[in-house]
């Protein structure tokens, strides 16, 4: 099979499914560590590799906790943000939907309106000097409950930056019912941002139709479980409603078992509208375009069907109607003359 890397390293892509703290690069985590030697983060970047490796997804939660705690001051978040565009620009991520759980900060001091300037400032210097468009997700940290979940509401909706496109749900999926954030979800869109919960990566089929029934999501993060009931699939693929898949994500986190495993096929096979992220990349050993690669393994594909897969994410995303023409034409101009030489 031809070595698709090269292809892909230059492929212009949108990613709808990463996260914020989550991004933070082994250099800007020892970074961060240095900054607050309270914390029990390895200041060493070599010693996060093993930091960074998961017995389960509750333990995932718990390290990705510590993280998110080295996040302590505007500063912090700026570098943070900017830095994570700089790692999407090598990467020729031309847009990027971040998900940011604005909770996490404020309630470790973050003044709310600082927190908001930065990540405001970083995104206008990411695109100005990256050239790397960023829109934000605010995220309800599942596992904190209803007053995380108020919180984050309220900043999105009363304090909302010019970035904001979309209101989700994060954290771990069991015992954390997705029908009770319903009256936070309809305030954020009536508001007017778009709904992107995570649901079904370790729980089953109902937490997706809970998602879309209850907190009216327009995609939905993971969907793993949504290949064990056809009807679903099927509801998926009729309606156009994207899952945002995250295959190594899967496998560190537990959620699969193996790569071999994942069931990105069958929701393909379904017509399933899919993308292709990378959730918390650094955290998992992995960038936006080793999960192309993985992608183009399971499923198969040349640099035709890559770029198809690039064009779901555009397709997916909710950058204006210029902006997805745009980078959708950049993906067809970028394959054709690939094919070309």
């Amino acid at each position: 099979m031809t070595d698709l890397h090269p292809f892909i390293a230059g492929l212009p892509k949108a990613e709808l499914h990463v996260h914020h703290v989550g991004s933070a690069s082994p250099r800007i985590v020892s970074e961060l560590a240095a900054r607050h030697p309270d914390s029990k983060v390895p200041t060493d970047p070599e010693a996060l590799v093993d930091y960074f490796t998961f017995t389960d997804f509750a333990h995932f939660v718990e390290v990705y906790l510590s993280v998110v705690d080295l996040v302590r001051t505007p500063e912090d978040v700026r570098l943070l943000t900017f830095e994570i565009a700089r790692d999407m620009a090598r990467q020729n991520i031309r847009y990027a939907e971040l998900t940011i759980t604005p909770y996490s900060s404020t309630r470790r001091g973050i003044d709310e309106r600082a927190f908001m300037e930065a990540i405001e400032d970083a995104r206008k210097a990411a695109e100005a000097e990256l050239g790397v468009v960023l829109r934000w997700c605010f995220d309800i940290p599942g596992e904190a409950g209803l007053v995380a979940a108020e919180e984050t509401a309220r900043l999105a909706v009363d304090l909302r930056p010019e970035g904001l496109v979309s209101f989700g749900l994060g954290g771990p999926e069991i015992g954390v019912p997705r029908p009770q954030f319903k009256p936070y979800f309809d305030r954020a869109v009536a508001a007017g941002l778009h709904s992107v919960p995570h649901a079904g990566e370790t729980t089953g089929p109902q937490t997706i139709w809970d998602a879309l029934n209850d907190l009216r999501a327009e995609r939905i993060g993971h969907g793993t479980s949504a290949v064990r009931d056809p009807a679903l699939l099927a509801h998926l693929a009729e309606h156009r409603i994207a899952l945002e898949v995250c295959p190594t994500s899967n496998i560190a986190t537990r959620a699969v078992a193996r790569l071999d495993e994942h069931p990105i096929k069958e929701m393909v096979a379904a017509g399933v509208l899919v993308t292709i992220n990378s959730d918390d990349p650094p955290m998992f050993g992995t960038d936006l375009n080793n999960e192309y690669a993985v992608a183009a393994r399971l499923l198969e594909l040349d640099e035709h069907g890559l770029a198809s897969l690039a064009k779901n994410a555009v397709e997916a995303s909710f950058l204006d109607p210029a902006g997805k023409a745009r980078i959708a034409a950049e993906i067809d101009t970028y394959t054709d003359a690939w094919l070309a030489r």
